[in-house]
């Protein structure tokens, strides 16, 4: 009896966890985008296993640039790559 509890008690808190993330995630985009950096640079550094670093790189949120850096693709910007 005491496990099916404590399953019970883990499924709730998980759904519970999910349920703050997605609304962090709608309300609080900017904080939520500043956590998951902060929680995936610590992990990505070099001297890293390789799997603490993948993790890191699935945290890490998506690049927000306009444009792409050192013409790493085209974006019509008019410009000849190098």
């Amino acid at each position: 009896m005491k496990a099916a509890l404590a399953i019970q008690y883990a499924v709730i808190a998980l759904a519970v966890l999910l349920s703050a993330w997605v609304v962090m995630k709608k309300q609080f985009p900017q904080a939520t985008r500043r956590l998951r950096v902060a929680m995936a640079v610590p992990l990505i550094r070099d001297g890293r296993p390789r799997w603490l670093r993948s993790m890191g790189r699935r945290i890490a949120p998506a690049s927000t640039q306009e444009a792409d850096s050192a013409c790493g693709g085209c974006n019509n910007c008019g410009s000849e790559k190098p």
